[in-house]
């Protein structure tokens, strides 16, 4: 033991330190979004904790270890590290970067005090949870926010043209292809995942759960005839968004009660998308915007010719294909679309009755 006192002992509290320092950032850096981007009081409060408990293990003798101009892991980098681009990306890497160091604290307060290494381990579940629970969130919340929705359809223009569309603001895609073999579909939904993330755009896969998996993808949409949502769910996890399409009020309210994070109501028009598919038309509109409790978009031959009837019958947010996927000018195409629905989001907030007024 006198050995290990004098040789090991200092290594091991460097070990230690460092990583009690790396979890703490982490964690503010975490705690910080939570704060300011969720305003979550509960979830704050958490991340405050965490680091206030861990600071109570960081004793004078583990920092007086310290030797950072000898520590050869300061020169270490990697080129992903210089790079974020988005809100996720850094949540997830921070959360990576917390979980990684409560591991090795674990692992390393066995052999310093064991009421450490039990503490932090109970820690490192509770982590696991809040990153499920932080990330659901900020993707619903994302998809609370994009009012356009593109759903692709096969063509030699695929990545040009949702480039384009998300430079002109498009910030939900889904990629949908039923005739390519599932190898070009996975690597169409690969570059497209990619490209989502560059814009900070929510990508979801339509039908395939294994592809959506595969790729990382932010979610789902679901048929009528696809897999069942709870199964879906299952696979998928509770912080992945899956979306059902719906052509009838029943359909609707099955939806909702399946616990659908969106659903597409339509067709509103007769589309050679859905071919042989009547029109669910304007009364089905009507109907979502009195009785849908979660958000939905209006889908089906949609285009900048009626998209006015479509939000006069109370649509707020419009799925759109051809319109973006076949237009000579996909960028402008889109911000049409988005101008469109900020003006009427605009309108129905300056119209809305004052409650003090009452």
């Amino acid at each position: 033991m006198g050995n290990f006192q004098s040789f090991m002992q200092p290594a091991l509290y460097r070990i230690l330190d460092a990583n009690l320092d790396r979890a703490r950032e982490g964690l503010r850096v975490i705690e910080e979004w939570c704060r300011f981007g969720l305003e979550a009081v509960d979830l704050t409060e958490q991340c405050k904790h965490w680091r206030q408990e861990l600071g109570q293990w960081h004793h004078p003798e583990l920092r007086s270890a310290r030797n950072t101009p000898d520590d050869p892991g300061t020169e270490l980098t990697h080129p992903q590290e210089a790079l974020r681009s988005s809100i996720e990306q850094v949540l997830q890497a921070n959360f990576a970067r917390v979980e990684e160091a409560l591991r090795v604290l674990e692992e390393y307060g066995k052999v310093y005090r064991s009421e450490m290494a039990s503490a932090v381990k109970q820690m490192r579940y509770e982590v696991y949870t809040l990153e499920s629970r932080l990330l659901s969130i900020h993707r619903r919340q994302r998809l609370e926010s994009a009012r356009l929705y593109l759903v692709t359809s096969p063509s030699d223009d695929l990545f040009t043209t949702v480039e384009a569309a998300l430079k002109g603001g498009l910030t939900l895609v889904q990629y949908r292809d039923k005739e390519a073999d599932d190898l070009v579909r996975l690597r169409n939904a690969e570059k497209l995942r990619q490209l989502c993330r560059e814009y900070d755009a929510l990508f979801i896969v339509n039908d395939r759960v294994d592809l959506a998996l595969a790729v990382d993808a932010d979610g789902v949409h679901l048929g009528q005839d696809d897999l069942p949502l709870e199964w879906a769910r299952r696979m998928l996890g509770q912080h992945k968004i899956i979306g059902r399409s719906t052509h009838s009020p029943e359909q609707l309210e099955s939806a909702i009660v399946e616990g659908a994070d969106y659903v597409g109501v339509g067709p509103v028009y007769e589309t050679p998308t859905k071919e042989g598919r009547p029109a669910a038309g304007l009364d089905y509109v009507r109907h979502a915007a009195k009785h849908c409790s979660i958000p939905w978009y209006a889908i089906g031959g949609i285009d900048i010719q009626n998209i006015h009837e479509v939000l006069d019958a109370g649509a707020e947010r419009v799925s759109v294909v051809r319109a973006i996927m076949r237009s000579d000018q996909p960028t402008y195409a889109t911000q049409f679309f988005v101008a469109q629905l900020d003006q009427r989001r605009r309108f129905q907030a300056h119209s809305a009755p004052d409650p003090w007024e009452a």
